[in-house]
């Protein structure tokens, strides 16, 4: 066991201390983040005021922190860590519906609607209308999935950003399939928004020279009894932002064709979810 602290030998000073008896998938998670994190400080030779810099970020991202907002998850995201989280954890064959980021704006229990109804209640944005089937990695129809989905309205704020101006499950619903596998709700085309800019993290984005906005997207969560859950997006394919994505959420099998279905006002958006089984 290492006796003193050194620059040399400070991996192995720290890690030592840890005793015997403690958790072990604990002991390796916290062995190589101390690994890493010291190898950092050394590689580029972190200065005192750069240390202290960080550790006033990290205070004021926690002190923004509320039970709305978590701006710790904000870093994970625009850091791109959430999505390599997510993609460690939901490997899938090809041809399965990919994962992405879950998002800060889902809100659990949202009506259970009929299909083909209207998710969005003021009456704002270009309709849509959602369409497609839920099946597995054979394409056989998956009978009782759950369909849940939520969206930004026009103006790019979700209901729960705007409750005082917003319907309450403004653009939210879920839907359950028959036999066929089937979904088809009508809501909007959504449009691109900033993610919130205004805390210490949207201070880092400005100072890096990077842009705080999301590509324009419909959120989808798929669970079936016996399949793993999806949570994952449709991207719209003539966004501005697909491929500089502040989140690094898109993924190119999520880009989802939008047609014109009437003139230049209305929309159809078709894409079917592929599940993988558990086990």
């Amino acid at each position: 066991m290492t006796k003193y602290f050194s620059e040399e030998g400070s991996v192995q000073a720290v890690n030592a201390r840890m005793g015997a008896e403690i958790n072990p998938r604990l002991a390796t998670v916290m062995a190589a983040l101390v690994k890493h994190l010291h190898a950092f400080a050394k590689e580029i030779e972190l200065t005192q005021e750069e240390w202290e810099f960080g550790i006033e970020f990290l205070t004021k991202t926690g002190q923004i922190c509320s039970g709305e907002r978590q701006e710790f998850i904000l870093l994970s995201d625009v850091l791109g860590f959430s999505m390599l989280v997510d993609a460690i954890n939901n490997r899938r064959p090809a041809g399965a519906t990919e994962n992405t980021v879950f998002g800060p704006f889902h809100v659990a229990d949202a009506p259970i609607r009929q299909m083909g109804d209207c998710i969005s209640l003021d009456g704002k944005g270009e309709s849509c209308r959602f369409v497609g089937r839920v099946i597995d990695v054979h394409g056989e129809a998956i009978e009782g999935a759950c369909v849940d989905v939520w969206s930004d309205n026009s103006d790019g704020f979700y209901d729960v950003q705007q409750p005082d101006i917003q319907p309450k499950w403004n653009n939210r619903g879920r839907f359950m399939t028959k036999s066929d596998g089937a979904y088809e709700f009508v809501g909007i085309k959504p449009v691109s928004y900033p993610i919130p800019d205004d805390g210490p993290v949207g201070k880092m984005l400005g100072s890096l020279g990077r842009h705080p906005y999301r590509p324009a997207h419909m959120h989808f969560m798929v669970t079936a009894p016996g399949f793993k859950t999806i949570v994952t997006h449709t991207f719209v394919g003539d966004d501005p932002y697909l491929t500089d994505d502040t989140v690094f959420g898109v993924k190119e099998t999520l880009v989802a064709p939008f047609e014109h279905i009437k003139g230049d006002t209305e929309w159809r958006s078709p894409f079917d979810f592929v599940m993988v089984a558990e086990g």
